[in-house]
């Protein structure tokens, strides 16, 4: 029911720039904090960054200074502006929400999307 589409992938070369975008949709009443995380080949998903609803930050030591995460709250969505990139920084990327649908709902639940392929070469 409630969705999180990654958009903004691609292939670029070390050194350039990507604009990944998390959209939430299908029936929301609230979200609390919202994150990127990243997994590489045979590595563990690691986190990225993360936002809260007030807009507080907070970075992964590899990625400070080169990435900046922000949202948009009217549309439900958050963006990561990913700079200076390296091949390290290769891996799918997949948003997380924190999500209650209802008024009524006690807690946030996590939501995730389905990752968007960024490849980052030397």
């Amino acid at each position: 029911q409630v969705q999180l589409v990654e958009s903004g992938g691609g292939l670029v070369q070390a050194g350039g720039s990507l604009r990944l975008s998390c959209a939430a949709s299908g029936g929301i009443f609230s979200i609390n904090a919202m994150g990127w995380y990243r997994q590489a080949p045979g590595k563990q998903r690691e986190l990225v960054a993360t936002i809260t609803s007030g807009g507080t930050t907070n970075y992964a030591d590899s990625v400070k200074g080169r990435f900046t995460i922000s949202r948009d709250n009217a549309k439900n969505t958050m963006y990561l502006q990913m700079n200076s990139l390296k091949p390290e920084d290769t891996a799918v990327y997949y948003c997380n929400a924190d999500i209650r649908k209802y008024l009524s709902e006690l807690n946030y639940r996590a939501y995730w999307g389905q990752g968007t392929q960024v490849t980052v070469s030397s």
